[in-house]
């Protein structure tokens, strides 16, 4: 891991100062908790944000998709920007203006790379498979050669990256205290459910195992 030096002028939090973490530590343990990312680029002029899996080694954010990906097309020529959200309660005040939210969010500027040689990508695909579900790659039959050329993978380094993070309660006008409205929290919570076979898992014969480790929670 690269130690992280100062923020930059496009990393760096203007807003609520406070809130702003630049430590690697921070910054990956949020990103190693999410699945969805939100990828912000311009495209002819216009500005694009594309929701998309994402995963990270090292000091690496990855993003692949279809090799006609426009995403990805424009990712590998320019520079692109990449958000994590994710959201762990709603803050109730006595104050409509008071109400927010606790979130840890990750913000990453940079221009990606993208990875041609088919055994890395195949390696790539691996670690992003084994990161949501353990051991299941081995089960999968083997990639092929055409379903990689039709694959894109692209990488962009965390040098330019930020976290944002609100953790507390309400913060109510202390003349609001005795008005008559509910404060706290309300935790929100992502979890994954029970597999659910599809028509095909056959229900005699050789069996395929159930998926039974993956990741429920963020971290």
């Amino acid at each position: 891991m690269r130690k992280p030096g100062p923020p930059s002028a496009r990393t760096r939090v203007e807003r609520l100062r406070k809130r702003g973490h630049y430590d690697r530590a921070t910054i990956d343990a949020i990103l190693d908790g999410g699945l969805i990312c939100h990828v912000g680029f311009l495209r002819e002029r216009a500005p694009v944000v594309i929701p998309t899996l994402y995963w990270r080694e090292g000091d690496h954010l990855y993003l692949h998709g279809s090799a006609v990906s426009r995403m990805l097309d424009t990712a590998r020529k320019t520079a692109i920007c990449v958000t994590v959200t994710h959201i762990d309660a709603l803050v109730l005040t006595r104050s409509a203006f008071h109400h927010s939210v606790n979130y840890r969010s990750v913000v990453v500027f940079g221009r990606p790379e993208e990875i041609t040689d088919p055994r890395e990508k195949e390696e790539r695909l691996r670690s992003f498979m084994e990161g949501l579900m353990p051991g299941r790659w081995r089960q999968l039959r083997p990639v092929k050669p055409k379903e990689l050329k039709a694959t894109r993978i692209v990488r962009l380094t965390l040098d330019e990256a930020s976290a944002k993070i609100r953790d507390y309660g309400p913060a109510d006008d202390k003349a609001d205290f005795d008005w008559p409205a509910w404060g706290g929290l309300i935790p929100i919570e992502t979890y994954a459910g029970s597999p659910l076979p599809d028509e095909h898992v056959k229900p005699s014969g050789p069996k395929a195992p159930v998926p039974t480790k993956f990741r429920a929670r963020p971290a």
